[in-house]
């Protein structure tokens, strides 16, 4: 049974909820990367504040880290033991990436450090989720297929799902 996982993918793919859904059904703690680096107004952590908090969160006996940061990659897989991506279609992600959005910023949902999403910024802004999404796929598909060849990470189960009925198939069958 994994104990250490670090949950990737597109924004927007479900890596949180996925992440969520397996701490508490393997008793492990959640660890939210965005929740780490993001201070109050959207600004980011200093690199080595955020090395430092990421470093410290891995400390606990077991873990589902989520988020695809470079920065602390090589600290969260060198100690995961299993690396899950969510790698949905394109139209799947965006459908999700939309709902999310409009449920948070219709309901000024608060995140990380007092952080409040707005439609002006996610719809008419180069800061976009929607252009980091767009950016993303094509970017994130070839890194990851490569990372998960690289030698320094074969201690690791790689688990590459492909659609939100694979992923609730994997996870009943984490618990038979």
């Amino acid at each position: 049974m994994p104990r250490r996982i670090a949950v990737v993918g597109l924004t927007g793919s479900g890596k949180t909820t996925l992440a969520q859904n397996l701490a508490e059904l393997l008793g492990l703690v959640h660890i939210e990367l965005d929740a780490i680096h993001w201070g109050p107004s959207w600004t980011p952590a200093k690199p080595e504040d955020f090395l430092a908090r990421t470093s410290a969160v891995l400390q606990a006996d077991g873990w589902v880290v989520d988020g695809n940061y470079s920065a602390v990659r090589e600290l969260v897989w060198g100690q995961a033991d299993t690396v899950v991506w969510l790698n949905y279609s394109f139209p799947v992600v965006m459908g999700r990436l939309l709902r999310r959005t409009i449920q948070r910023t219709v309901h000024r949902e608060v995140l990380w450090n007092g952080n409040v999403e707005s439609l002006r910024e996610q719809f008419l802004s180069t800061d976009s989720l929607f252009v980091w999404a767009v950016r993303g796929k094509f970017k994130y598909g070839r890194r990851y297929r490569s990372l998960f060849q690289d030698p320094q990470y074969q201690h690791l189960q790689m688990i590459e799902l492909r659609s939100p009925g694979q992923t609730r198939d994997w996870l009943a069958g984490l618990t038979d």
